[in-house]
């Protein structure tokens, strides 16, 4: 059984499209664009087409969610047809699935120092902040010491 059953699947000549409406099933609320992209490439067979993520609709009370795609030949007709913000978007969603495959090689090294790090300053500061008020109630004995 399929996660992803279709709603509606048009060839819009006028606009040399294809135009792909479908519901994806149990991935409510999980779903990002960039895998919902994969999932509809792997299932249409659309290697080699410029696909692009039009809309990703969580319905309330139900685990589905129903997607609107546009597949193009060409990403230059893509681009005089679609809005410069969606792909926007989809470089900003592409820039940070790229970024946690280069932190996460990073992180396996680096998080054993910044916590050694971590744990050895507030122990500095809390002696400081110990010390301070000690010194200014001996201070504070002395003058009542003076006046009585």
């Amino acid at each position: 059984m399929s996660m992803i059953q279709t709603l509606n699947d048009e060839n819009n000549s006028f606009l040399s499209r294809r135009e792909i409406t479908c519901d994806f099933k149990g991935l409510g609320g999980k779903l990002k664009k960039m895998e919902a992209v994969e999932m509809i490439t792997k299932e249409y067979k659309l290697e080699g087409k410029f696909v692009i993520p039009i809309k990703l609709h969580n319905h309330t009370g139900q685990s589905k969610i129903t997607g609107v795609f546009f597949v193009y030949e060409d990403e230059k007709l893509a681009k005089r047809h679609v809005n410069p913000t969606i792909f926007k978007r989809l470089d900003k969603a592409k820039a940070k699935d790229a970024e946690p495959a280069k932190e996460d090689t990073k992180a396996d090294a680096e998080p054993a120092k910044e916590d050694t790090k971590a744990d050895a300053e507030p122990a500095k500061e809390d002696t400081k902040a110990d010390a301070e008020p000690a010194k200014e109630d001996t201070k504070a004995d002395a003058k009542k010491g003076e006046s009585s």
